[in-house]
């Protein structure tokens, strides 16, 4: 595998809601510096929902990027979906919470799917692009920085799969869409590297200290 594009978004409008949003991403060249926090350059408006060390890196695959592209019967540029990094033979499903993916300099641990919200539905532009999205499985991948440095397009993907419980991606959309009533889905999601928001959960609901 390797990175096919880096993307980055400013600052601009949305009609879904007030404000700011820093969805719309475009296409950069050259180096790329990721931090903690995410791509040098790169903007989060709502800070609330997006962005933090747990959703430091927005991934998106080659082949879902071209699935969609059929589905929606449309051209889809790179950051369409809000992306920061698109890499070749990618498919989001097969992830799992804790596998670790090297991009060049840069080691990434995935910690949660992409939840569409309003700000895409409204890009989408149909009333339907919410549940679409969730029928579709192909939602990109969250991650957290292990190791900071640089990334450049043409730069080698390796992964490396998480040897615990493998809680794939496709998995936690579904926990989400049952809002996580599941303690089975919780005790094993507090088991391993997901995103914090996700443990903070499980601890509250299955009375964890």
């Amino acid at each position: 595998m390797e990175i096919l594009s880096i993307q980055i978004g400013k600052p601009q409008k949305t009609p879904a809601k007030p404000g700011m949003t820093g969805h719309f991403k475009t296409p950069v060249t050259g180096s790329v510096e990721i931090g903690p926090m995410g791509l040098q350059g790169d903007t989060i408006c709502d800070l609330a929902n997006h962005g933090g060390v747990d959703q430091a890196v927005y991934l998106f695959g080659e082949p879902d990027r071209l699935w969609w592209a059929q589905e929606l019967s449309r051209e889809l540029s790179p950051g369409f979906f809000g992306e920061n990094v698109i890499i070749s033979e990618l498919e989001t499903a097969n992830l799992a919470l804790g596998d670790i993916l090297t991009l060049g300099d840069v080691t990434l641990q995935i910690t949660s799917p992409r939840i569409p919200c309003a700000t895409y539905a409204a890009h989408i532009g149909s009333g339907q692009a919410i549940k679409q999205f969730y029928a579709a499985e192909r939602p990109g991948a969250y991650g957290r920085v292990l190791q900071t440095g640089k990334i450049s397009g043409g730069d080698r993907v390796s992964l490396h799969p998480y040897e615990g419980d493998r809680i794939t991606l496709i998995d936690y959309m579904h926990a989400y869409l049952r809002n996580f009533k599941h303690h089975t889905f919780l005790e094993r999601a507090h088991s391993v590297p997901a995103h914090y928001k996700l443990h903070a959960l499980a601890k509250e609901r299955l009375g964890l200290h």
